[in-house]
């Protein structure tokens, strides 16, 4: 991938493509993408998201990744500041067809999803042989 193919995004709110019934939100998370020659990494920022709020799903080599974060409850308080906007967090990627896509594993820390995409190995030259009849 070349340098100029990303670009950085600052948080943002997920624009649907019609209206909504639900009143929830849903921001694109931030993510850093590293390749290797023998994987690509996706490292995406879900603060707040539990473990068990991820759902990474693969359809039609579109990688979707979803996190749900149910609102806090403050109790009794009256908010002097709020600049911390909190919500869902929702980003698709396309797959390319070098990925092997039955060994995409994920993994969540200290609000940071992991997801390593592994390469298919290269189809090895052999020799064909011919068979008599």
């Amino acid at each position: 991938m070349g340098e100029n193919e990303l670009t950085i995004q600052q948080k943002q709110e997920v624009q649907h493509a019609g209206e909504t019934t639900k009143p929830e939100k849903y921001f694109v998370p931030a993510v850093d993408i590293f390749e290797t020659d023998k994987d690509v990494t996706v490292i995406a920022e879900m603060p707040g998201v539990p473990r068990d709020g991820v759902d990474i799903s693969l359809e039609d080599d579109v990688l979707t990744i979803k996190g749900t974060k149910e609102p806090e409850n403050m109790g009794n308080v009256r908010i002097l500041l709020q600049e911390y906007e909190t919500g869902h967090y929702l980003r698709r990627f396309t797959v390319a067809e070098t990925i092997d896509q039955d060994k995409i594993e994920a993994s969540m820390s200290d609000g940071l999803l992991k997801v390593v995409l592994p390469k298919t190995a290269p189809a090895q030259p052999r020799k064909i042989e011919v068979k008599v009849g």
